[in-house]
C-alpha cells in the first residue's frame, strides 16, 4: 500500500511540476507536435515518406512501424482504458487552459505515447536513423501528455512499456513478420 500511496505522491508532483514550470512557448511546441500525433497522423506520414524514400527493405520497415502501432492502440485504447477507469489529473492542479482540451476517456495507459513508442522502437533497430529522427517527437509526445494535464506520468510510462512491448512482438513473432 505504500507503494501505491508514493506512486500517487509522485504522480501529483510530477504532474503539477510539469504543468506549470514549462515556458509558454515550448508549451505551443508540445502542442503542435500532440496535434500531429493525433489519430496517428505524424506516424502515418513517417511511413509514407519512409516508403516513398526506400526500397521494399524501407516499406517493411514502415509496415513494422505502423504493425506496431496498430498494436499498441489495441492494448492500450481497446483493452487498456477499458478495464482501468482512472480519471484525468484534477483540474485544478493544471496552471493553464489546455486542460480544457482533454479527452474524457480514462487517463490510463496513455494511446499517444504507447503509439508513438510502438512505431519508433520497431524501426530504430533495422533503420536507425528513421528510428532516431521519430525519437524526438515521441519524447515530446510523452511530455506534452503531462504538461497538459491529460495524464500522469505512470499513464505515459505504462504507455510506453505497451508501446515497446508492441515493438518487441511485431518484430519477434513469427505470424507477425510473415504477415509483413
Amino acid at each position: 500500500m505504500r507503494l501505491i500511496a508514493g506512486l500517487g505522491e509522485a504522480d501529483r508532483h510530477l504532474t503539477q511540476r510539469a504543468a506549470s514550470r514549462i515556458p509558454p512557448g515550448v508549451g505551443r511546441l508540445l502542442s503542435a507536435v500532440e496535434e500531429a500525433a493525433e489519430s496517428s497522423k505524424l506516424w502515418c506520414g513517417a511511413a509514407a515518406v519512409m516508403t516513398a524514400f526506400g526500397g521494399r527493405d524501407r516499406r517493411t520497415v514502415a509496415a513494422s512501424g505502423l504493425a506496431a502501432l496498430a498494436l499498441a492502440q489495441l492494448v492500450s485504447n481497446g483493452m487498456g482504458k477499458q478495464l482501468v477507469d482512472r480519471p484525468r489529473p484534477p483540474e485544478e492542479w493544471i496552471e493553464h487552459d489546455e486542460v480544457e482540451d482533454r479527452p474524457d476517456s480514462s487517463s490510463f495507459p496513455s494511446g499517444h505515447t504507447a503509439a508513438a513508442v510502438a512505431f519508433t522502437a520497431a524501426i530504430a533497430p533495422t533503420w536507425p536513423l528513421a528510428g532516431a529522427l521519430c525519437a524526438v517527437p515521441t519524447a515530446l509526445v510523452a511530455i506534452e501528455r503531462v504538461q497538459s494535464g491529460a495524464h500522469y506520468p505512470t499513464d505515459v510510462a505504462a504507455g510506453a512499456l505497451i508501446g515497446l512491448g508492441s515493438a518487441w512482438l511485431t518484430r519477434h513473432l513469427p505470424p507477425l513478420r510473415q504477415w509483413l
